[in-house]
């Protein structure tokens, strides 16, 4: 009995040795490094698949949910897919994972989000066994079942499971935020990639455009939609009501994508100004105080910002057909529309110029360095030189050598920047890949402090020549950015 009473004494006293050492470790900010580097720097330890850790009896220090309580996630997640489950009941389990969710720290939605990659993945041995029996089945009879089978095959878990909780009615609301939550993630833990995968795979079929409905948002729209408007707007910020209101009055229009399981989410939105020539400044345009144009001579939409509102949604595309049926609707109500452009922003031409001003130097020859060089007070001129000249952008008249300079730099930005085909610029890949053309620069387009952070003021009127779009698609796929003469003809004009 002596003995049997020591056993159970030292055995408790090991495992509170244990608990005790890892709660330290839990609480934490660093765990000590086992091993120096060659460099000197501690060697990060290498974190526990979930495949490991289902298998512990206790978290390690850098870990949210314990062994027990993982395993309980898991088990929860495993009846929202079980075969005998309806797919209502799954809706119902998924709702209430989904209820567990909201409540969990950011540490815990990981280790469900590590689950859902590693625990549900397709199931290697049958896709390689269906591959085998597709390529022995190669011009026969079989081959179009061995297909079939094939991509079944690759039909994860993962991907029925994420099914299930759409099901419920705020299960589409859920996966939605669920992926905008895990997006900033993924550079830095790549084993969450398959999951965004998933995601964004079914999220292109949900929210394909024959799902969505384009609604007119105007003035008397519901108040909790028009405050969307606001909180969403992405490119030219809403100041006020009387802000709002000019943009909704009666010679502009606003549109916007909806789905029916968001029947209240704008899911990307335009904003429309009907005016009688191509604009070339946002100013006029966001004037509250100036006088709606004249209808009877509007000839020309100017679509001056689209704001998607998810970022959950990344890489669904859908607005290409925003603007084509934005496009459609304008011209039904206003045939005397000829002419769709944007007025858009350049926001990444600073920040390239800023790693790219030395180079766009040297393509001067010596009359235009010499030239700059007077203007900026250094010859010859280096790239510190122009890019402090071109902070005064605002301040240099139209014949100003630092002007011609930033405005050359910008055509050459859009027309011959690309990166695997396609523009740098990420609103001139959107229009350029929609089938637009750069049509014009537009100095002190936007001269407001976003508009100097992003392109020292600079815009650009992209064109949608319905006539063209295929033509202009065609020409980017072979690596030409489609635009109204050359580069030297769009910096004149």
């Amino acid at each position: 009995m002596t003995n049997t009473t020591e056993w159970i004494t030292r055995s408790v006293s090991r495992l509170r040795s244990g608990a005790a050492s890892a709660d330290k470790a839990t609480k934490a900010p660093k765990a000590a490094p086992d091993k120096q580097a060659p460099n000197g720097a501690a060697k990060a330890p290498v974190p526990r698949s979930t495949h490991e850790r289902l298998q512990a009896t206790l978290r390690r220090g850098n870990e949210s949910l314990s062994p027990r309580a993982l395993r309980r996630l898991l088990a929860d997640l495993q009846e929202v897919v079980a075969p005998q489950v309806s797919e209502l009941e799954g809706g119902r389990r998924a709702q209430a994972v989904a209820a567990w969710y909201s409540q969990a720290e950011p540490e815990e939605r990981r280790d469900m989000w590590l689950l859902l990659c590693e625990q549900f993945a397709p199931d290697a041995t049958r896709f390689q066994s269906a591959r085998q029996r597709y390529e022995a089945a190669a011009g026969t009879a079989d081959e179009m079942q061995a297909e079939i089978s094939l991509r079944r095959s690759l039909v994860s878990p993962r991907t029925r499971l994420m099914q299930r909780f759409a099901v419920f009615p705020e299960g589409m609301r859920f996966l939605v935020d669920l992926r905008a939550e895990l997006l900033p993630q993924l550079k830095s833990d790549k084993r969450l990639v398959a999951l965004d995968a998933d995601l964004e795979h079914l999220f292109s079929t949900w929210f394909d455009v024959a799902f969505l409905e384009l609604r007119r948002l105007s003035w008397d729209s519901p108040a909790s939609l028009i405050e969307k408007l606001i909180k969403y707007e992405a490119v030219h910020d809403i100041r006020s009501w009387a802000d709002l209101k000019n943009r909704l009055d009666s010679d502009r229009r606003c549109y916007g994508f909806f789905h029916p399981r968001l029947p209240n989410e704008p899911l990307i939105f335009v904003e429309v100004a009907l005016v009688d020539r191509i604009s070339s400044s946002i100013t006029p345009l966001l004037d509250e105080a100036a006088a709606p144009a004249d209808l009877k001579k509007a000839t020309t939409a100017i679509f001056y910002s689209i704001s998607n509102t998810q970022p959950g949604l990344r890489g669904v595309s859908f607005g290409d057909s925003l603007i084509k049926h934005v496009v459609e609707t304008l011209t039904a109500e206003f045939p005397r529309l000829r002419t769709f452009a944007t007025l858009s922003p350049i926001p990444g031409f600073r920040a390239w110029l800023g790693k790219n001003a030395g180079a766009m130097l040297q393509r001067l020859d010596d009359k235009r360095r010499a030239e700059l060089g007077r203007a900026v007070g250094a010859e010859p001129p280096l790239a510190a030189h122009l890019l402090a000249a071109a902070d005064k952008a605002l301040e240099l008249d139209a014949r100003s050598p630092v002007r011609q300079a930033l405005v050359e730099c910008a055509a050459y930005y859009l027309g011959r920047e690309l990166q695997d085909g396609k523009p740098v610029d990420a609103v001139a890949r959107f229009h350029l890949g929609n089938g637009a053309r750069v049509e014009r620069l537009n100095w002190a387009g936007d001269p407001s402090a976003k508009g100097m952070k992003q392109s020292y003021g600079l815009m650009v009127n992209y064109l949608y020549d319905l006539k063209r779009i295929d033509k202009h698609r065609g020409m980017l796929a072979q690596g030409k950015v489609p635009m109204s003469g050359d580069i030297d003809s769009l910096c004149r004009g």
